[in-house]
């Protein structure tokens, strides 16, 4: 049975066709993966399905789900498609969650709407959904709030929404994008599961090949709005007719080159020594103050001129605590961080201001960390208040278009702003936004974790090139570990807010020691695996 059949699907926004003739089937039971570049029409082809296009969109062609032609139903009969015959699982489970609302609520509210249960009825079903997704109730009571959770838990709360009325087509837009390997296998595992046992179809949207090739019977590649082929995935996969096809699967393997070895005699840019950072946990009961929760617990580390390290673990493990403590963005209650050789920030003090400016972060989302409302010029300048003597006039413009410059940008990008670049270039801005004071060390938090294979390559052939060449240092935290590998010189796993397993990334690789190291190795998908294991 067809759960879901698309033919001669175009969409127009305000006059422009951004979807040409688009042509998918995909059967009950079945897996259907789409993959293609930011912009190549993946996420507009599934609101189609949906019926949630942008204003000013016209389409044209045929769509049924479960049998139902779309063109023929009125916006009553949509919403009640929504949810019961087809669910959605977004890619950033923050914004698809209301913030002020309970994730127990949340999930009980698909129920109630589509199937006229009562509170207490649609409650249990929430339970039994979140269960089911890996959330216990001893851990995550329904009366938790989103905010408590982690970006993978989010993202376990989603898709328990997203099922809870066993649609007969899930679509799941890069829904392990945010995910550490082993979440990410266990959620891979469960829509497999799914799909398999309720008969469902699902359509799986993804950047990540391996993802696609471990789990996909059939695979859709996107390229400019229209479908440039398609077919089994192995086949595919195989033959690479097509290519774009080819480049996909070239940058998808893609290491970058380093010419240069860290400084090993120097002293180190980073010293990180015994640093503990707790927190206060919240009161359940009125009288009983409980222990604070220690989510860096005595973690030592160092990092040399030039020497790219990365911090691997999964979500909840302490990463970003620890990160955080390193920016100075959080105290102390323990040990103490030292740059160059200096103490930058220690239990009970405060950040050396003086230091600051030797130290960076390019963040997840680029867009989300830069203000809309300036343009290039003034967002990339901003460090600059972190030196003493500023540069103004014609210094400040030629060091922002030297950052710029470094960043494979041009000058005139400068007076742009920030929504007229694609997601790669906002990177790279955010890239030179670091480097525009020169620092000696820049922690790059889950920076490409976001972007398509082919930008993620070319972002890390530049990240590699800069520390090459201006002998920078990277912190590198990241859940995808194909890409630690690729890029570090050493890694540092991290389990419960401690370090378990530290050495040269390909020595970790190859022959983990920590059993969880060995299991996130084990978790991580592979594309050459996923092909050469036998067809399931």
């Amino acid at each position: 049975m067809t759960a879901l059949s698309i033919s001669n699907l175009k969409v127009q926004i305000h006059g422009t066709t951004v979807l040409h003739d688009i042509d998918l089937s995909l059967d009950a039971g079945r897996i259907l993966g789409v993959v293609g570049e930011s912009g190549s029409g993946k996420s507009m082809t599934a609101l189609s399905v949906m019926q949630l296009l942008p204003r000013g969109s016209v389409w044209s062609g045929d769509i049924r789900v479960a049998g139902n032609d779309l063109d023929t139903l009125d916006e009553a009969a949509l919403c009640q498609m929504r949810g019961r015959d087809v669910g959605m699982i977004f890619q950033e489970p923050m914004t698809a969650l209301n913030p002020v609302r309970t994730i127990g609520d949340q999930v009980a509210e698909t129920v109630c709407v589509h199937t006229g249960a009562s509170r207490r009825e649609a409650l249990a079903i929430a339970r039994r959904m979140l269960d089911r997704v890996g959330l216990p109730e001893d851990r995550f009571p329904l009366d938790r709030y989103p905010h408590d959770l982690s970006g993978g838990q989010r993202q376990r709360v989603v898709i328990a929404q997203a099922i809870a009325l066993r649609p007969k087509v899930l679509i799941a837009d890069e829904p392990s994008t945010a995910l550490d390997v082993t979440t990410q296998a266990q959620i891979l595992d469960l829509l497999r599961q799914l799909v398999r046992e309720e008969d469902m179809g699902l359509m799986l949207i993804t950047h990540d090949l391996a993802v696609v090739a471990g789990l996909a019977d059939s695979i859709a590649i996107l390229k400019e709005g229209a479908v440039v082929e398609s077919g089994p995935t192995r086949e595919v996969f195989r033959a690479l007719r097509h290519p774009y096809t080819r480049a996909l699967f070239s940058a998808s393997a893609h290491v970058p080159e380093r010419s240069r070895k860290p400084a090993l005699a120097r002293t180190p840019v980073l010293a990180v020594e015994n640093v503990v950072r707790e927190y206060q946990q919240p009161r359940r009961r009125l009288f009983v103050r409980p222990p604070p929760f220690r989510a860096v617990d005595q973690v030592s580390f160092e990092i040399r001129h030039g020497e790219n390290v990365g911090l691997v673990g999964e979500s909840g493990c302490g990463k970003s605590t620890l990160a955080r403590a390193i920016l100075a963005l959080d105290g102390l209650q323990g040990g103490n961080i030292r740059l160059n050789g200096h103490v930058f920030t220690s239990a009970g003090d405060g950040p050396n201001p003086e230091l600051r400016s030797r130290m960076q972060v390019v963040f997840q989302d680029p867009y989300g960390s830069f203000n809309p409302r300036h343009r290039v010029h003034r967002l990339v300048s901003e460090p600059f208040h972190l030196v003493g003597s500023a540069p103004r006039g014609a210094e400040l413009d030629r060091r922002v278009d030297r950052a710029l410059t470094e960043v494979g940008l041009t000058s005139s990008d400068a007076g742009k702003y920030i929504h007229e670049f694609s997601g790669g270039q906002r990177q790279r801005i955010a890239i030179a936004r670091a480097l525009i004071i020169e620092p000696a060390l820049i922690v790059l938090d889950e920076a490409v974790s976001a972007l398509d294979v082919s930008i993620r390559a070319q972002v890390l052939d530049l990240l590699a090139g800069l520390s090459d060449r201006l002998d920078l240092s990277y912190l590198f935290i990241s859940h995808d570990l194909s890409v630690v590998r690729a890029i570090t010189d050493r890694v540092l796993v991290m389990k419960d807010g401690q370090i378990v397993e530290q050495g040269e990334t390909e020595s970790v690789f190859r022959n983990p020691q920590h059993p969880y190291t060995q299991t996130l190795v084990a978790a991580t998908p592979s594309l050459e695996a996923a092909l050469a294991a036998p067809a399931s």
